[in-house]
């Protein structure tokens, strides 16, 4: 038998996703051309790495969409795994804008340009602005789906990456330094690949129907080996349909005759006391024997 909770898998997440898309596209245009006219690299890494932000942003919406969808005969989980692919991509994402970042801060240090750190700082300024409201707009909903988090996360690493640019502006400013914005380059790429490395352990985890990370499983196998009917618990499994909701499928070997309620009392608990939305549960009348302990 399985349980099929009502709940609202339709977050409304679209206009954050909107302005959040707009925005930044219209920033990374804004801070590219700013970084090639001012000899900034670091105002050009910053962009490449917004702008691989802004593509998650684009994908992680099109999984949210995906996942809203009705299951199908093909498709009978429905398409919430899409999410989990999706986070893969934007990690593939991520490490593109690396490599690019790497090679173009390579190519400043063997040829230094003299930088207009005013331009640097002003357009870095706006940076922490625009990247702390993106961050703002999915803050609500981050604990509940891992893109979301990964967006929140992302924005937040931006506002702070664009803060450094700005020291950086000053540094310059005030020294003369013009090397400081290269280690700034190198920087940034040390914060993508942090974010890059937690997400990319989350979605193959994930991809692997790992136990999600907010499931312990050994509390799950307790509750219900604790239960007084209970003799035997086998074949425990967990795992995540997408990046939102968990499934759950299990033999209990019992130590009485059991009817429907007991089964849907114990759905109840699994979707109140862990967050599983989806749980199969095959109960088998066993030997009494085993239940000499539970008497």
């Amino acid at each position: 038998m399985e349980y099929k909770h009502t709940h609202n898998h339709d977050i409304n997440l679209s206009n954050a996703f909107k302005t959040g898309i707009i925005i930044n596209i219209l920033f990374v245009i804004v801070e590219a051309l700013s970084g090639y006219f001012s000899n900034s690299m670091a105002l050009i890494a910053d962009a490449g790495h917004n702008l691989s932000d802004v593509l998650a942003l684009v994908f992680s919406w099109i999984a949210v969409i995906l996942s809203q969808r009705q299951p199908t005969l093909k498709f009978t989980y429905g398409f919430r795994r899409s999410t989990i692919l999706i986070a893969l991509l934007n990690t593939i994402l991520l490490l593109v804008a690396v490599i690019f970042i790497i090679y173009e801060t390579f190519g400043r240090l063997h040829k230094p340009m003299e930088v207009n750190a005013r331009n640097v700082m002003i357009v870095a300024s706006i940076g922490i602005g625009v990247n702390a409201f993106t961050a703002f707009l999915f803050m609500k909903d981050k604990k509940k789906d891992l893109n979301i988090r990964s967006a929140f996360v992302h924005f937040v690493a931006d506002a702070l990456v664009s803060l450094g640019v700005v020291v950086a502006g000053i540094i310059i400013t005030f020294t003369g330094i013009q090397w400081i914005d290269s280690v700034v380059s190198f920087a940034i790429i040390a914060v993508i690949l942090y974010g890059s490395y937690n997400l990319l352990i989350d979605s193959v985890n994930l991809a692997l129907d790992a136990v999600p990370e907010n499931i312990k499983i050994e509390l799950v196998r307790d509750y219900l080996a604790g239960l007084t009917e209970v003799s035997g618990v086998h074949d425990l499994h967990i795992w995540s349909l997408g990046t939102t909701d968990a499934a759950l499928t299990v033999h209990l070997t019992t130590c009485m005759p059991t009817n429907v309620s007991f089964i849907s009392s114990i759905q109840r608990q699994l979707h109140d006391q862990f967050n599983i939305e989806h749980s199969t549960i095959q109960v088998e009348y066993g030997d009494m024997e085993d239940c000499g302990n539970k008497f």
